[in-house]
């Protein structure tokens, strides 16, 4: 299980672990892939990278208008056969996760912070552009 792309590959490894997860990467800010594990496919990572930044856009319109506006601190999508996770992984990352469908969404959840906890967030910060 090991990950690819960039001299932060081990950072992967501990939420690779965990049971039921699919794939795992680390995008920046514009959806531009930083890190992904060894199982996924560097097309398919793209494509997860540019997916959840859409949807980290489309969490601040929401956070702009019925909130306090910023960036969504999480976002989970259930789908027919699993999940999607994306949460903040330091300034403007993002360590998104997909999942089998039996999973435990609230371990996935705290494993993501821990690994982002645990890697730093200052190893994965990327500059945040404005609007």
């Amino acid at each position: 299980m090991v990950a690819h792309a960039g001299d932060n590959s081990w950072m992967l490894e501990q939420i690779r672990s965990v049971r039921g997860v699919r794939h795992a990467i680390v995008l920046t800010s514009d959806g531009l892939l930083k890190v992904k594990t060894d199982q996924t496919a560097t097309d398919v990572a793209d494509k997860l990278a540019a997916a959840c930044a859409g949807l980290t856009s489309l969490g601040r319109g929401v956070g702009d208008e019925f909130g306090t506006g910023g960036d969504p601190k999480q976002v989970m999508v259930e789908f027919e056969g699993g999940f999607l996770f994306v949460r903040g992984a330091g300034d403007g990352s993002r360590l998104a996760v997909v999942t089998d469908p039996v999973i435990d969404p609230g371990l996935i959840a705290q494993q993501m912070q821990l690994q982002v906890l645990q890697i730093g967030e200052r190893t994965l910060s990327t500059p945040t552009r404005t609007r």
